[in-house]
This record gives C-alpha cells, sequence and structure tokens, in this order.
C-alpha cells in the first residue's frame, strides 16, 4: 500500500505533484490546518504531514497520531510542532533550514537601503501630494562601516552583499575563526569594538539565552552617534524600548525592523517613529523562498517513506534502523560530550578533534561527529540539527578530525572530545555502560564517574577541605535538590572538578552565593537534553 501524506497548509502545486509522482497518496487541504478538530479526527489516517506555520501539532494530534511516521515543516522554524512528544512516539521531524536564506538576506539589505534613504516616507510623503524634497536627506552606504552581529549562513551572505556594495564590514560572532572571517572578507571584532565602530548594523543571530536583549540600553548607549540598526533576525533581540528612546534624542539615526519581542506586533515603542521603517515578518516572503521550502520538504519526506533515508531531521540522526539499536546511547553520549563544551566556550572554536576507542570505534561514525558537533553548536544555535552542524562548523572555518584507537584501559569503549578555541582547550570523555547510560568519566583528565541528568552544575576549584560541604549547604539553602554528586581531583592538593546532577535549574542566587566564597574558579550551570 502506498504511503499516505496529508497537506494541511499552503503548499506550491509543485510540491503536491512530487508526491504524486513518486506513488505516494497524497492529500492536500490546507483547511485543515486551521481546524484542530478535523485534523485531530483525520490525522490517524496518514504516514506523513507536511506543514508550515499554521498547522499547530499538539500532544493531543501527535496522541492521535497511530501511523504517523514523519513531520515536514517547509521552512525552518518549528514552535508548532511537539518535538520532544513526536520522538517519544518515534515520529520524525524535519525541516528545511536554508531555504529562506537568501531571501532573509536580500530583506535586511532592502531596508538597510530603506532606513539610510527613508524611502517608505517619502513614498508616503510624495502619495500625499506634497513635494518635500529638502526634508529626505539620505546617506549613502558606500564607504560606512556595516556591523553584522552573527556570520553565519544568512550573515555571512549580507556580509557578501554589503562588499558589493563597497561597505567596510566587521563582524561580531563567538564562533567566527580568523580563517573563516578572511575567506568571507571581514574583520573579526568583540562587540563593543563593534557598536564603537558601525554606522550601520544588522543582527543575524538566533534567540538563545545568550543572545536575548544582545542589544540591551546598555549597549546600544555604546553605538556611535548616527548609526542605524536593522533586525531582520528575531525578536527579543534589542530593547525596543531603549532604542526608542535613543532614536528621539537623535543617537540613533533610524532602523529598520521585521521582527519584534511581542508578535504579532499590533504596538511597539518604534512605532510612528520619525525614519524607522517596520514590516511584518516578511524575511521569507518571496515567492523564491516559498517554492524552494515547499519542494524540499517534498522530497525529504518522499525520500524517507519511500527509502528510509533521513534528511534534515531534527530528533533523528542519518544512520540505519540497525546502527540505531546499538549506536543510539552513543550518540546521546556524543551530544552530551559536545554539549559540555559548547556551554563552556564563549569564544571562537578552531579545532574539534574525536577520539573513538575500543567498540564505538566500529559504529557509524560520520552520524556520531554529527551529533558531536551539533552539542557543540546548539549552545549558541539551537536551531541546528545533526544535518545542519557539519555545514555550519565548515562555515565557520572549524576543522574537524578523528581518531580511532583499539580497546584501552578499564572500559569497552569510550569517546573523547578534544575542542581547541582562541583562548584555551578542553578536553571530555564519557563511555555508555552497561545499563544504556552515558556517562562523563573524564574531565581536563581528571578522573570522575558522573551520571548526566537535565541540571547539572560544574565547579572547578583547588583541593581543598569544605568544598562539598560549601556546595551541598548552598544548595540546601537554595532548596535546590541534589540527585547525584561526583567529584574529581588531578592529586592532592592541586586543581579538583566537581559535577552535581540537580532536580532544577540552580538559581542565580545559588551560583552567586558559591562564587562569593571565593574557593570556585568556574561554577557553570549546565543543561543537557536527556529526551
Amino acid at each position: 500500500m502506498a504511503p499516505k501524506v496529508l497537506i494541511s497548509d499552503k503548499l506550491s502545486d509543485a510540491a503536491v505533484q512530487i508526491f504524486k509522482d513518486r506513488g505516494i497518496d497524497v492529500t492536500f487541504d490546507p483547511s485543515i490546518g486551521k481546524d484542530k478538530d478535523k485534523l485531530l479526527e483525520v490525522i490517524g489516517q496518514y504516514d506523513g504531514l507536511a506543514i508550515r506555520s499554521a498547522t499547530k501539532v499538539t500532544e493531543k494530534i501527535i496522541a492521535a497520531a497511530d501511523n504517523l511516521k514523519v513531520i515536514g515543516r517547509a521552512g525552518i522554524g518549528v514552535d508548532n510542532v511537539d518535538i520532544p512528544e513526536a520522538s517519544k512516539k518515534g515520529i520524525i521531524v524535519m525541516n528545511t533550514p536554508f531555504g529562506n536564506s537568501i531571501t532573509t538576506a536580500e530583506h535586511a539589505v532592502a531596508m538597510m537601503f530603506a532606513v539610510a534613504r527613508q524611502i517608505p516616507e517619502a513614498n508616503a510623503s510624495t502619495h500625499a501630494g506634497k513635494w518635500e524634497k529638502s526634508r529626505f536627506m539620505g546617506v549613502e552606504l558606500t564607504g560606512k562601516t556595516l556591523g553584522v552581529i552573527g556570520a553565519g549562513n544568512i550573515g555571512a551572505i549580507v556580509c557578501s552583499r554589503a562588499l558589493g556594495l563597497k561597505m567596510k564590514v566587521v563582524a561580531y560572532d563567538p564562533f567566527l575563526s580568523e580563517e573563516r572571517a578572511t575567506q568571507i572578507g571581514v574583520t573579526k571584532v568583540e562587540l563593543d569594538e563593534l557598536l564603537a565602530r558601525a554606522d550601520f548594523i544588522t543582527l543575524h543571530v538566533p534567540f538563545t539565552e545568550k543572545t536575548a536583549n544582545i542589544l540591551s540600553a546598555e549597549n546600544l548607549a555604546k553605538t556611535k552617534k548616527g548609526v542605524r540598526i536593522i533586525n531582520c533576525a528575531r525578536g527579543g533581540l534589542v530593547d525596543e524600548a531603549a532604542l526608542a528612546e535613543l532614536i528621539k534624542s537623535g543617537h540613533v539615526a533610524g532602523a529598520a525592523f521585521d521582527v519584534f519581542k511581542e508578535e504579532p506586533a499590533t504596538e511597539n515603542p518604534l512605532f510612528n517613529l520619525e525614519n524607522v521603517v517596520v514590516t511584518p515578518h516578511l524575511g521569507a516572503a518571496t515567492t523564491e523562498a516559498q517554492e524552494n521550502v515547499a519542494l524540499q520538504v517534498a522530497e525529504q519526506m518522499a525520500d524517507y517513506l519511500l527509502t528510509g533515508a533521513v534528511i534534515n531531521a531534527l530528533n533523528m540522526p542519518s544512520v540505519t534502523a540497525e546502527e540505531a539499536r546499538v549506536m543510539g546511547p552513543w550518540l546521546k553520549l556524543a551530544e552530551h560530550l559536545g554539549s559540555f563544551v559548547g556551554q563552556l566556550t564563549e569564544d571562537a572554536i578552531e579545532t574539534i578533534e574525536i577520539t573513538y576507542n575500543g567498540v564505538v570505534k566500529d559504529m557509524n561514525l560520520k552520524a556520531l561527529n554529527c551529533g558531536a558537533i551539533a552539542g557543540v553548536m546548539k549552545a549558541t544555535n539551537p536551531d541546528v540539527n545533526m544535518v545542519s552542524a557539519p555545514i555550519i562548523a565548515k562555515e565557520r572555518g572549524i576543522e574537524l578530525s578523528t581518531v580511532t584507537q583499539d580497546k584501552s584501559g578499564v572500559f569497552d569503549g569510550y569517546i573523547r572530545l578534544n575542542v581547541k578555541s582562541a583562548s584555551k582547550e578542553r578536553s571530555i570523555a564519557g563511555t555508555v555502560f552497561s545499563d544504556g547510560k552515558p556517562r562523563f568519566i573524564q574531565i581536563k583528565g581528571i578522573n570522575i564517574d558522573a551520571e548526566i541528568g537535565e541540571h547539572m552544575l560544574y565547579t572547578t576549584n583547588e583541593d581543598v577541605p569544605g568544598i562539598i560541604g560549601t556546595l551541598g549547604r548552598t544548595m540546601g539553602e537554595m532548596n535546590v535538590n541534589i540527585a547525584n554528586f561526583t567529584l574529581g581531583r588531578a592529586s592532592k592538593g592541586h586543581q579538583a572538578i566537581a559535577m552535581l546532577y540537580l532536580d532544577e535549574q540552580p538559581p542565580a542566587a545559588a551560583v552567586n552565593a558559591l562564587k562569593a566564597t571565593g574557593l570556585f574558579q568556574q561554577v557553570r550551570p549546565l543543561r543537557f537534553s536527556t529526551h
């Protein structure tokens, strides 16, 4: 029997035809995406569900999807899909991470032109029958300095376009190597230098804990007088109220925003200010982009349903069913090792070396590599997946190498990650015990046996008495329960580490209290995906 696919949002006729041409029984009914009761009623009939943003694939929908094997999102955002629930039920969730890149980059450049020449206001004035030629005095882009915050896929395209306009480009991106910066023709700088030098600033980073409010009131105050700011990335990256005040004061000459902290944005501090250009989240709204992502998701879903090939999956590696059974716990370990390093590294990563020892050396190392790299990259880019991670790492000039070794030591096998950044080198190793659970077994050359949980606290200190008591007492005073506690030291009186497995994320007050003791060189809350 042919696989059945439901398309519950608007996709192009060409995408529908791809399914038909490959022998898949397809139902195209965009009205279902807006009718959750109807979707709940029919979803059990289908092997695949192709969507955009209108369809909400909730826990309830997934529970009723008895035959569903794959959900394909035409676009990058999957906020409308309950991925943990889909994963629990064995449903693959795919997206099309690169289909909108050029379109979004071009919109950012268009917005830069619009705010530089006050085009929207001049257009409205002229339509109103006025002829205010002297009112709309703009600035040239040629020779100006563009500050790009985030030089990933979209940011790099913007850099290329800006260089073509004869602009000078400086970029701030903790994961941008000097080699990659040279390759794309930009100068790598720290954020404060970018703020001080840029005539235009454009943002191209995802919204994460590290990037939230990256242009805060404090950072906006550091900008060059007369700067113009463009945001076509994500809402919440800029303090919109503080920016509005700086525009009113004349410090900021203008802004162009396609995204907002609250959407739909029916009111905002930036609205109705002079020389502020606003659009309703149009970054991906071109005929070409919509067509590209629709065709891509149709091809990806058809490939999986007919051949088992997995492309751009957010919750599954590109491995065969046989491999997945054996290497699943090792893949999770690789992700945890990468995540540990990613959460601790704040500057540009230059090299990643992965050592596979013993039984693991004969597994699908390509998939394990992808898992480790994705773990590293997710700390700053939660949208990254196992397919896109190696591409992003390559774009940023990160060198990957692997080493395989026959069994040595007490473990049947282990994985070691050595990551070199611009300022330091980190090393961590782990294994999988007979219970199928990953463990950290060595950090910085110090042997440990740390069970991995969702919420953890990592500390480093000199080996002195009182550390255990201080950690336990502080967590107790903050009402945070310790599920497991692991210590290790290089040698008596030298450097020591601790890994606390906690029931919940420790509050900032707990972290600050530990730092205030002066006993710890490092206190870092960590989170790991244990689904």
